[in-house]
């Protein structure tokens, strides 16, 4: 059996919080993969092993996954999985570390005890639904207000938010282990790979200049800075289009809905969408 990876949307109860879910299964040879930062933590479950925590990321972490080895994951949005987890976000940025104490013993159990791996994921869902925990409504109208289809400066949101530049930023940093800027970047390097994903434009410089780049040679520094690779080789030889053989279109659902409804109303109204980000700050 070959690598598999199928993403799905979350439970309902956990809509908001997790951005998507996932199976992995490898097959007869260790699988080397790059997770990107997304901006949020994730939650790797394997089969048999200890449950793991990987990021918030500012840079690619490179894994070798063992072979035969099967993983139920959890993508969580910006400032979602730390408190849902009781984890510090400062402490999980640029790491991977197994998780400890009753939320592992629990998940671990979930995972072991059920009858496959649809059924585990379901049960991983289930055990983080009933914690009932909730982000910061601060910080999730923050992460709301930096996605790449709502341009704004740091500034001006800060004030939008009731709050001063370094309060927002230690109110970030606490939620999701970075500083408002850089988590801006993020999304904004998120929104291009949905949109290639989704197979929009006609090239590289199409997507630059629709996730808010000032040209492609813009959007290929930051894919370098945060993947390690440029566009083509991250996106498997395509730089406008995903070649991974993998459906990620769960995952970034959320981008593209925000895009689609942006892109409307810029068409109804017969504007050129440009970029509005502003120069890169940590």
């Amino acid at each position: 059996m070959e690598q598999t990876y199928d993403e799905s949307a979350p439970v309902p109860a956990l809509a908001g919080l997790v951005r998507t879910v996932w199976i992995q299964r490898t097959g007869s040879q260790p699988y080397p993969q790059r997770d990107l930062p997304t901006g949020g933590v994730e939650l790797h479950c394997p089969v048999g092993g200890v449950p793991r925590l990987i990021g918030p990321l500012t840079r690619a972490h490179l894994q070798v996954i063992p072979p035969r080895t099967t993983i139920v994951g959890v993508r969580f949005m910006p400032g979602a999985g730390t408190p849902m987890l009781g984890v510090p976000a400062d402490e999980l940025v640029d790491c991977a570390v197994e998780l400890w104490g009753p939320a592992a013993d629990a998940l671990g159990s979930a995972v072991a005890d059920a009858a496959g791996p649809q059924a585990a994921l379901l049960a991983v869902q289930r055990y983080l639904a009933g914690r009932q925990l909730r982000p910061d409504p601060v910080v999730a109208e923050m992460v709301r207000r930096l996605m790449p289809w709502e341009p704004t400066g740091i500034a001006p949101l800060a004030d939008e938010l009731a709050l001063s530049e370094s309060q927002m930023r230690r109110r970030c940093l606490t939620a999701t282990g970075v500083g408002p800027k850089t988590l801006q970047r993020t999304l904004r390097f998120q929104g291009y790979l949905a949109l290639a994903q989704a197979g929009f434009g006609s090239g590289l410089s199409d997507l630059a200049a629709e996730t808010g780049y000032a040209d492609h040679a813009h959007l290929t520094r930051e894919c370098v800075r945060l993947t390690g690779v440029t566009p083509r080789e991250l996106l498997g030889d395509k730089a406008d289009r995903c070649d991974c053989g993998h459906d990620h279109s769960a995952s970034y659902r959320p981008f593209l809905a925000e895009w689609y409804a942006r892109f409307v109303q810029a068409q109804s109204g017969r504007r050129v969408l440009t970029s509005v980000h502003g120069p890169d700050q940590a």
